[in-house]
Formats: structure tokens, sequence, C-alpha cells
């Protein structure tokens, strides 16, 4: 017998969501092709095709489902995870990290939905860890004899102003990961998004408010990081509907504190990896997040002061577990925090697998 609800409206149907995110990525995608020709085009169709191979074939043994490759979600994760890479990224490193992004970031949860955690971005820090030599490398940063569409050849400044020179960055400038040649391409697919209903204004608003804020801090140091990775995060990442929390109070502080945490790890000298270890973070205490911030029952006022406690103490976790990241980070070991996610997940999946064949009706 199925189980409520029993009418399901097509327009937010699993496929056309995934589809409004394809769309919403498809010009960034172009313009990285654009710059880079086959180089990055090689990227993209190594990773679609083994996220989808991975999906079918994982979705089949592990969860006995056989349609989930139709409901395009590995699509979008395997755009998203060559969107934060290098286009110097070796092919068979760029299928690991579609793979492992299936299997760890989504299939042993239990499947779309059901994650903790960005499956793009989780399946990018496994590449981080079983291949630091490479994905930390200077060398895999310096692409620029390999474009094939210079920003001065596509946008020739033609007064060379400071102004020109600044639209032109912002509209193609190839440099940095594969996602971030072009801030107005980004914001334009936040803004389909948010068109469409597909994603809400209250992370975006509260990350990057608060970010901007704290960078406004009198006596501050000079900061080091991409803008336009940074709205690229958290625009189609932070934003994602499984690993985020469900209420407008809940996504609020779930993007001040994710802003937050980002100027912390960016303070502490964390490089490349800021965005990624900062929602990755975040991720885990969504679901606290959206406990903490539920709406009232039945419509009764919410009692603002019996929240101030444990908002309080979980701002505090939050924050302790900032300052683990960067400590790990600055020791080198951050690989052991993805090996114990290996090993939680595989025991999570298998006890829950055991329990489902125990309690079979």
């Amino acid at each position: 017998m199925k189980t409520a609800p029993f009418i399901k409206p097509k327009f937010n149907s699993t496929q056309k969501v995934m589809l409004d995110v394809v769309l919403a990525l498809l010009p960034i995608v172009i313009i990285a092709c654009f710059a880079y020709g086959s180089l990055v085009i090689i990227q993209f169709l190594t990773a679609i095709t083994v996220a989808l191979l991975a999906e079918f074939v994982l979705s089949a043994f592990l969860l006995k489902k056989y349609n989930t490759i139709l409901d395009g979600s590995a699509v979008v994760t395997a755009l998203l995870l060559v969107l934060t890479l290098s286009p110097l990224v070796p092919l068979h490193i760029v299928a690991f990290g579609a793979a492992a992004a299936i299997l760890f970031g989504k299939i042993l949860w239990g499947g779309l939905g059901k994650n903790t955690f960005n499956p793009a971005l989780a399946g990018r820090e496994f590449m981080s860890v079983f291949f630091a030599s490479i994905m930390t490398s200077s060398e895999l940063w310096k692409t620029k004899g390999f474009v094939k569409t210079p920003s001065e050849q596509l946008l020739p400044a033609a007064d060379h102003s400071v102004f020109s020179e600044y639209l032109s960055a912002m509209v193609y400038k190839t440099s940095g990961a594969v996602g971030e040649y072009s801030i107005l391409f980004i914001v334009l697919g936040g803004l389909y998004l948010l068109l469409r209903n597909r994603i809400s204004w209250h992370i975006p608003f509260a990350l990057l408010a608060v970010f901007t804020l704290l960078l406004w801090l009198p006596g501050g140091t000079q900061l080091h990081y991409s803008t336009a990775g940074l709205l690229l995060g958290t625009i189609f990442m932070a934003t994602d509907m499984p690993s985020s929390p469900a209420t407008p109070n809940g996504k609020l502080y779930y993007g001040m504190m994710t802003g937050l945490v980002i100027f912390i790890l960016i303070k502490g000298g964390v490089q490349f990896e800021y965005m990624s270890y900062a929602i990755l973070l975040l991720n885990a205490f969504s679901h606290q997040i959206s406990i903490q911030f539920r709406p009232s029952a039945w419509g009764d006022p919410t009692d603002w002061k019996q929240k101030v406690e444990p908002v309080f103490n979980l701002t505090i976790k939050i924050l302790g577990a900032a300052f683990a990241v960067l400590s790990l980070y600055y020791y080198d070991l951050i690989q052991y925090v993805v090996f114990l996610y290996i090993l939680y997940l595989i025991t999570k999946f298998n006890f829950s697998f055991s329990k489902k064949i125990n309690n079979a009706i």
C-alpha cells in the first residue's frame, strides 16, 4: 500500500527540480568549456558518465532500486563536482571523485533526500584525501597556458579603465576552479533558481551578509578568497535541500553560521577548502538546527526566551567544531576524519540493512 501524500504536483517532481538546477548551471558549464575547450568538456563527460554508472549499479545492488538514475541527481552531482575542480585534474581522479560522491555522499545514506552531506563536496574531499599530492599541488592551478579563449580576447576593455576591467572580470575571467569563470552567470543561475522557487533567499542572504560584515571589521588583515567560489558554494551547495534546514528561521541561522565559519577558516589559513569545510560542517548540524527552529505546534506563539539557551549551546558547538577543523587542517589530520566517516557510514548502512532484513514483513 502506498503512503501519503497520494497526490504529488508535477511541477515539484524530482526530475523537474534537477532539470532546473542543470539549466541554472548550464551557462557556467558552457563558459568553462569555452575557456578550456576539450580539457573541461572531457572532465564533465567523465564525471557524468561515472556518476550515472555508479548511481545505477550501486543503487540496484545496495538499495534494490533500479530507476534512481532517472531522477537527474547524479548529473547535478557530477556537474557541481567538476565546477569545484581545476581544469587540470586528471580524469582518473575526476572519475574517482564522481563515484565517491555517489557512494559515500548519497547511496550509503539510503538514497536521494536522506543524505546528511552535500554529495559533490563529499566527493571532492575524498579526492583531496586519497590523491592529496596531486590535489594540493600548486602545479594544478597553473592553467594559463591551457586557456583556449583568454578573457582579453573575449571581452577587450576598450578604455582599459579600472571600472571596465572590473566589469570584464565579472562576466568572464579564466582563473580559479572551473565554476569560477563568470560571476555574472553564477548570479543569474541563482536568480533563476529563486524565481523557480527551487531555493529560498534565506541561506544566501544570511551567509553573504555575515561574511561581508566580518570583512568590514576594523583592523582586519587582507583575506585571500575567491568571490566567484564563494557565490558558487553559497548558491548551489549551501542551499542543497536534503543537507540544509527546512524552516525559514533555521535557514537564516544556518546561513549566518556558515558565513561565520567560512570567515574563521579563511582567517585561520585554510586556502582552497574553506567553502567545502564550512558547508560540510554546517551540514552535520543541519538536523539540530531544524529541531531548534521548528515552528510552534498549532500556531502557538514561539517562546524565544526558552530558545536562547539551546541556540547558544548549538552555536558554541558549531564554533568548537570549526576550530577543531582548523586544528586538524593545521596538523594535516583531515584525512583521518574522512576515514572515520567511511567507517561510520559503512557501519550505519550495514546496521540499517540488517534491521530491515530482521524486521521484514
